[in-house]
């Protein structure tokens, strides 16, 4: 059977030619860092079929017997390093995507390789992001969407595909929660903060206004909070990461840093931070698992020794306190 074929028929390659378009549409990975991704999945996804095993039910010592077999093949550490953070964010995508309930790379050690933490934003970033927001636009309603945008993502910790998908419906009445449909079409409430619901309430106004223009032209008027040009009817993930790559720009932020997903992060450490219980950040982010948002405790783990270090009575030796 030929290689392209077996490709055809092997879920895997399916999973990677998906995982590849979108890091080149979303995150604009450069060439050859989706040929190295590329070329280490299409390793993994031979050996799955090798194997026998399901690329959708796999565990994790299933990816830690291929990480063996990559050993036996005399791959370096780096190499090995390499293709399993491959595998992660393979597995990271099809998580956010809702193709699996969990991500079964998290917990494996990799060799000579510190696991990786969420990347976060500080309040004040968080904060020249929201400000950039209320400037940036070419009219007035354009600003008042922006605003939007990123008050309610930073207020709920929704996933970006959450975030452009709202109906209107579910924001008309200025409600103190809203309920948020996520991966498997599991639904959620997640509160919304005084300013997201005043950006919100604002942004219907603008909206209101548009859909009476519409009418009286006999046009169709958008369900969603954020419409958009495409079939779908609804602002796309590539312009909204577009967009907040600019407000990074405006607020002085490297926009490397700043993706949705960093200010999820940014989001659940912030709540952590401030005191909230790690099961109500579960509920709120929509995690399955409580090991995936776990992961947040070891971004404050830093903050929370230096806390401990200064202020704890006993942290100081005896010579200090006498």
């Amino acid at each position: 059977m030929a290689a392209g074929n077996r490709g055809a028929q092997n879920p895997a390659f399916r999973w990677i030619s998906t995982f590849l378009d979108a890091i080149a549409a979303e995150a604009g990975a450069a060439r050859n860092t989706r040929l190295a991704y590329g070329r280490d999945l299409k390793d993994f996804a031979e050996w799955i079929a090798v194997q026998g095993h399901d690329i959708a039910s796999l565990d994790r010592s299933t990816i830690g017997d291929y990480l063996i077999h990559c050993d036996a093949q005399g791959l370096s550490a780096a190499t090995r390093a390499r293709r399993l953070s491959s595998i992660r964010q393979l597995y990271r995508f099809a998580f956010e995507e809702g193709w699996r309930e969990d991500n079964p790379g998290l917990r494996i050690s990799g060799p000579g390789k510190a696991k990786s933490l969420p990347k976060t934003l500080s309040t004040d970033e968080i904060s020249r992001l929201l400000d950039a927001a209320t400037q940036h636009g070419r009219s007035q309603d354009d600003r008042l969407r922006n605003t939007a945008l990123m008050e309610l993502l930073y207020a709920t910790g929704m996933r970006v595909s959450e975030l452009v998908t709202l109906p209107q419906a579910s924001l008309r009445g200025n409600p103190a929660m809203i309920l948020v449909r996520g991966k498997g079409d599991k639904e959620r409430m997640v509160p919304l903060s005084p300013p997201a619901r005043a950006a919100v309430a604002a942004w219907l106004t603008a909206l209101d206004a548009k859909a009476d223009l519409l009418k009286t032209s006999g046009r169709p008027v958008p369900k969603y909070l954020f419409p958009g040009s495409g079939a779908d009817g609804h602002m796309t993930r590539q312009s909204f990461f577009a967009l907040i790559k600019t407000l990074a720009v405006n607020a002085g932020i490297s926009p490397a840093k700043v993706t949705p997903h960093v200010l999820r992060h940014a989001f659940a450490t912030h709540l952590l931070a401030g005191g909230a219980d790690l099961r109500v950040i579960q509920t709120l982010l929509g995690h399955a698992d409580l090991g995936t948002t776990e992961i947040y405790t070891h971004v404050l783990e830093d903050e929370l020794k230096e806390l401990v270090l200064n202020h704890h009575p006993l942290a100081k030796s005896r010579d200090d306190a006498s």
